[in-house]
């Protein structure tokens, strides 16, 4: 019994450790999209439950899918931006027909994509990453005035409860370490929501007209659309996902001891490819590996895939239960947007991390960044600026992630990938090809 005791508490570590992350995403794609109460309070059920099932697609691991190592996944913070530009233009229907299709695209070419890699080294990944963040501040700062159009917009009341959040996370970070650390995210929308409750502007409604049981339904928000500029957009993100995945695998890999061949990675891809699509039929997110956790192995630690297979259980039980997930739904717009900034801007000091490390290698690496990071920004600052090219060319410039990210994908393989005007450089610095041009300056 004790021995029980302790694993679930090692479970509900890891629960705590994502819980902030995996819930942010549905509440700030939901509000984006003016989503009721009740169809919030689903979103989020949905999201656990799913977080916990693809968690168990990637740890229960057999031919097929499963990289059979301690992961956790959640919803992937890359998909934010780009889920709230389809909804916006296309509707919420062809969010989930984007998701569905890069899921699939996905599973079928996981067992190559160990050599599309080559395609997103950090130059581009990091750039990908950058222009994510940048394009989600904005959406950052709205809320914390309250909300885009909300009657008290810049309220006193509704700045001081975004910064006063902020600075509870920021102290968090400050002044404590391990666990706390981990969940200063988590921490810092509880203490803002406790604070705006004492104020009077937290509205309990929703958790007293929530259920305490539901069963989960296929297409809970309609039947899915397809449009080709949204399925291009939600299939960067996922080969952006993808990588970063990779990466958590193989820091797992290191961790346990356990060594990984080309078939592990393609069934961890797979079961990610697998998620995306359940995610998409059953209206939640796509979903990737949670590096959060792997910092929480490393802390305690316990590598057993047992525990992260009770926090998945614990995930999974919590989704079918829509008051649990009604307290989310209640923290006030302003507190969400002060955690928020913290969140977003930890995506782009990710971007800026990755860049950090190429960056230097070369003068084409930061032209790359240049203008990457430019066309993206620009186009999302100015989306009417390519209103009238035709049609079929809007497709990659629909939005400023996908303008960006095409744009970082090209000029690394321009820059880095053919070896034309490196292999002439060096050629013409070599002895050989000194020797041979001043033997043609003497024959003229």
């Amino acid at each position: 019994m004790k021995k029980l005791l302790g694993e679930s508490a090692l479970g509900l570590q890891h629960v705590l450790a994502m819980y902030a992350g995996a819930v942010l995403v549905p509440l700030i794609v939901g509000g984006a999209l003016g989503l009721n109460s009740e169809q919030l309070t689903y979103l989020v059920s949905i999201d656990i439950l799913l977080c916990g099932i693809a968690t168990l697609l990637q740890i229960v691991s057999n031919r097929f899918f499963g990289i059979g190592l301690p992961v956790v996944l959640g919803c992937t913070f890359t998909a934010v931006g780009p889920m709230i530009a389809i909804g916006g233009e296309y509707g919420i229907s062809a969010i989930y027909g984007a998701i569905i299709a890069s899921g699939l695209l996905v599973v079928l070419i996981s067992s190559v994509f160990g050599s599309l890699v080559r395609f997103f080294p950090p130059i581009v990944t990091g750039s990908v990453v950058t222009i994510i963040g940048i394009t989600l501040i904005p959406v950052a700062i709205n809320n914390m005035g309250g909300g885009q159009g909300a009657a008290d917009f810049g309220s006193t009341a509704n700045i001081s409860l975004a910064f006063g959040t902020l600075l509870f996370i920021i102290l968090l970070y400050k002044f404590s370490t391990g666990f706390v650390r981990a969940i200063s995210i988590l921490l810092g929308l509880v203490g803002g929501t406790l604070v705006a409750g004492f104020m009077g502007l937290v509205n309990f409604a929703p958790i007293a007209e929530a259920s305490y049981f539901h069963m989960v339904k296929p297409f809970y928000f309609g039947m899915p659309t397809f449009e080709w500029s949204a399925i291009l957009t939600m299939t960067l993100v996922a080969m952006v996902s993808l990588v970063e995945s990779t990466g958590v695998y193989f820091a797992l890999s290191d961790i346990t001891k356990k060594k990984l061949e080309q078939k592990d990675l393609a069934k961890g891809y797979r079961a990610e490819g697998l998620a995306i699509v359940m995610g998409g039929i059953f209206n939640a997110f796509p979903y990737t590996a949670f590096s959060q956790n792997v910092g929480l192995i490393q802390m305690s630690g316990v590598k057993s895939r047992k525990i992260i297979f009770i926090a998945a259980m614990m995930l999974i039980t919590l989704g079918f239960v829509p008051k649990i997930a009604a307290m989310t739904t209640i923290i006030p717009t302003a507190v969400l947007g002060g955690a928020m900034l913290a969140m977003f801007g930890m995506v782009i000091s990710q971007g800026i991390k990755m860049l950090g490390k190429v960056m230097g290698e070369s003068t084409e690496n930061s032209m790359i960044v240049a203008c990457s990071v430019g066309i993206g920004l620009g186009v999302t600052v100015v989306p009417e600026i390519f209103a009238l090219v035709p049609p079929s060319f809007q497709i990659l410039t629909s939005n400023g992630i996908v303008a960006g990210s095409i744009t970082a994908i090209v000029l690394n393989i321009v820059f880095n990938m053919i070896p034309a005007g490196r292999k002439a450089k060096v050629d013409a610095s070599s002895p050989k090809s000194a020797a041979a041009s001043e033997k043609l300056l003497s024959q003229n």
